[in-house]
């Protein structure tokens, strides 16, 4: 059974997740911590539990998603994965991250990538990895149908979809995404989106204004 801890990092109120299960092996999904209070809040949580951390995944690398790549990398002994469209949305991060106030950003490189196809094990669980691009190239979600469980980055949100105005986004794209990927699922998948309350898959088909039936 997936156990979900969620963290609410950095100025952007970024969700960061921890997925694990009986095993006690366990996923970190987009780290967005950047103080010291935020990076010792996760490993406190990783510690008091007994994880063993196995896999670093970034959805996709903008700023507020990645900030705490290099602390995870380094105190878990761990790669990065994330797409491989994605990887120039990484590369630019230390461009930009001191124009929001991250002086202190530490840059980080993919040590593998993951496509639509593939599948992320720990423990007894698998995720199933979705090519979902329009908020960013290169965005990814991870699925677990026999729990209903997606870990949905910026693509969907509670009432809301991700935004794209950033470099490398497309509405149009977005939508595709939305509709052929993730409302294909039943209605019951509970979506964990990147910021925000967690949604349905059903909620999001009835009642979103960008991408529902009322759209």
């Amino acid at each position: 059974m997936i156990q979900i801890h969620n963290f609410v990092f950095n100025p952007f109120y970024e969700n960061t997740y921890v997925l694990y299960d009986e095993t006690k092996e366990a996923i970190i999904i987009d780290p967005g911590c950047y103080e010291d209070t935020e990076r010792n809040e996760l490993s406190d949580f990783i510690e008091s539990e007994g994880l063993k951390v196995t896999h670093l995944i970034n959805t996709h690398c903008h700023v507020d998603h990645v900030l705490g790549n290099a602390y995870v990398m380094k105190k878990y002994d761990v790669g990065l994965q994330t797409h491989p469209e994605d990887e120039a949305t990484l590369r630019s991060v230390e461009v930009y991250a001191p124009a929001y106030g991250f002086t202190d950003y530490r840059t980080t490189s993919a040590t593998s990538f993951i496509n639509e196809g593939d599948k992320i094990s720990f423990g007894n669980t698998v995720l199933d990895v979705y090519f979902t691009p329009g908020h960013a190239p290169g965005h990814i979600v991870l699925v677990n149908e026999e729990q209903n469980i997606c870990i949905g980055g910026d693509v969907l949100f509670d009432g809301s979809v991700g935004r794209t105005d950033l470099p490398g986004g497309d509405f149009d794209i977005l939508m595709k995404s939305i509709k052929e990927k993730l409302f294909v699922f039943s209605d019951e998948m509970t979506v964990y989106p990147g910021h925000g309350p967690s949604t349905t898959i059903g909620k999001e088909k009835a009642t979103n204004p960008f991408c529902g039936e009322q759209s």
